[in-house]
């Protein structure tokens, strides 16, 4: 099988978590995954978007791309390279973004290279149970 890699781009608002998470769990749920892997992944990509949003400027943008494979999703985010929040608050959201995300994640990974940092995270996806299984 051959994986869908999908991007989603929203603004760095908070009112876009939403979509953020909506539209993780849209594409996890047509590959026929769990509920409890689906609220991984729902509430995977809302902190990728929380830490990314804590990163970038109010006028910049956070790109979210979704790698759709037979067993797995991998979510990665470019952090925006615009002057990064560095209060107190900022990096408590950090921090717990990045507990949750090494929570519910099978994989958590922060990058960087030449073009910026970016933050990936894999889920393998469970399969649900046949119902002649049962």
């Amino acid at each position: 099988m051959l994986a869908d890699r999908i991007s989603l781009t929203v603004p760095t608002r908070a009112e876009y978590a939403k979509t953020v998470r909506m539209t993780a769990s849209a594409l996890v749920s047509r590959m026929g995954a769990t509920y409890d892997d689906l609220d991984d992944v729902r509430v995977a990509a809302e902190e990728l978007f929380v830490y990314a949003c804590d990163h970038a400027g109010e006028d910049d943008e956070v790109a979210i791309e979704f790698l759709l494979e037979e067993e797995a999703v991998h979510m990665t985010v470019r952090l925006p390279k615009g002057e990064r929040a560095t209060d107190e608050d900022a990096e408590r959201r950090a921090a717990y973004a990045t507990f949750i995300l090494q929570s519910v994640c099978d994989h958590y990974e922060l990058t960087s290279d030449l073009e910026g940092q970016y933050l990936k995270v894999m889920k393998v996806l469970a399969a649900e149970p046949d119902d002649a299984d049962s």
